[in-house]
């Protein structure tokens, strides 16, 4: 895929505000985003300290990468994604900072490794990214992740987790969760689907938008398994200790030490 951020940050494109603009329209979808973002940070601190080496794992606009660097100035973060227009918004935001990298690399290829600047992370965090694998590939990331983690490192995930065990629970959660959205669009949230008409619609943006949609297609979930399954799965495959460390009703933030 050839790399076109140099021409599409040259235009001076407002990123911040197309960065500010993803993160409301995620919030139309979990009001409590920042709240995992927090916990998150939290353990990065608790386990690894506040000068830490981070992968940020599926980065999307770079949301992560700009709540760690905030906190933790001394931090570095490479970021990896495969979507163009996200990353896109990500190199302009991040433009001039010395301390943010980004690649572009397919997660489900065994080769995505092969572009990072470095061999070992202290922290592997993604949020809200993972759930469109389905459960083999996503295994396989996971070991893959298991590899770049540093002894003592830690993995994050902060995603739905589905615990198929309890559907009238499910049900109800889903049913109220979909009632306030539907509230926040009459109010005038925008949704993932007009989120994306207004970037096809940007002058600079609607080529990347257009090459997404290609790589991608629609929208599409994997099988979104139990917190249960992700912890097992992650000490399966190198990790010592895997639990939850923060969950909504419908979404798990998972913590894995090395």
């Amino acid at each position: 895929m050839t790399d076109t951020s140099m021409d599409i940050t040259a235009t001076g494109a407002d990123w911040r505000a197309w960065q500010e603009s993803w993160d409301r329209q995620q919030e139309w979808y979990m009001p409590d985003r920042e709240d995992r973002f927090r916990i998150m940070l939290d353990m990065v601190e608790a386990l690894v300290g506040t000068a830490p080496r981070v992968l940020d794992l599926a980065c999307g606009t770079g949301s992560i990468t700009a709540r760690l660097l905030a906190r933790f100035p001394e931090a570095t973060s490479t970021g990896v994604d495969l979507d163009p227009a996200l990353l896109a918004i990500a190199r302009g935001t991040f433009e001039g900072d010395e301390r943010v990298s980004f690649v572009t690399a397919d997660l489900k290829d065994p080769g995505w490794r092969a572009e990072l600047p470095y061999d070992s992370y202290d922290a592997v965090l993604t949020a809200t990214a993972l759930h469109w694998l389905h459960s083999e590939p996503l295994a396989v990331l996971y070991g893959s992740v298991a590899e770049l983690v540093r002894d003592g490192g830690v993995f994050m995930n902060a995603d739905h987790m589905i615990d198929e065990s309890t559907p009238r629970i499910n049900a109800a959660e889903r049913a109220q969760r979909h009632a306030r959205m539907d509230e926040a669009t009459r109010g005038g949230a925008l949704d993932w689907s007009q989120w994306w008409q207004l970037a096809a619609g940007d002058p600079v943006l609607a080529g990347p938008t257009a090459r997404r949609f290609e790589i991608y297609g629609e929208h599409a979930d994997g099988d979104m398994p139990s917190a249960a399954w992700h912890a097992r799965v992650l000490r399966e495959k190198g990790f010592a200790e895997a639990r939850p460390v923060w969950c909504s009703p419908s979404d798990t933030l998972l913590l894995a030490v090395k």
